[in-house]
């Protein structure tokens, strides 16, 4: 097995010390979209259909929260045996789009609240043969109880 690291979802996003999610904006009018858009504008009232990637930033706000009690259906793959609930969160760019993922290793509902800020970060997924595979997490920028308790 291999030591090196890489995205369990190659194009998605970067890697390194400022990760970032990579979309593409239609050349057209301007519209962002995540993931990467090969095809065509998801601006309804756009026919273009060339794109440039462009480099997401780094930081939104919470749009929306949940956990995920129960264990999602293959494909997904439990790093864990038995499964252990983790957090998921909706996270509104500065692009104005919004972009779901996993909450960071150690946070969950309770360290969320809409509104608040949350970084991009890269973390293990899960090791196979080939070495271990990252994913980007939402990690709050600051911690704050939402009353919801863990």
């Amino acid at each position: 097995m291999s030591d090196t690291a890489t995205p369990a979802i190659e194009g998605w996003f970067t890697t390194g010390p400022a990760p970032a999610l990579i979309g593409t904006s239609c050349q057209s009018c301007g519209t962002i979209s995540f993931p990467r858009e090969t095809t065509f504008c998801k601006n309804p009232s756009c026919t273009g259909d060339e794109f440039t990637d462009v480099e997401l930033s780094r930081t939104g706000t919470v749009w929306s929260y949940t956990d995920a009690q129960y264990q999602p259906p293959a494909p997904y793959i439990p790093n864990t045996d038995p499964y252990v609930p983790f957090a998921l969160a909706a996270v509104e760019l500065p692009e104005g789009i919004v972009v779901l993922g996993q909450v960071a290793d150690g946070y969950g509902v309770a360290d969320l609240k809409v509104g608040s800020e949350v970084e991009l970060v890269v973390e293990p997924l899960y090791t196979d043969e080939t070495g271990v595979k990252t994913i980007w997490r939402w990690k709050p920028t600051t911690t704050e109880s939402n009353g919801a308790g863990a």
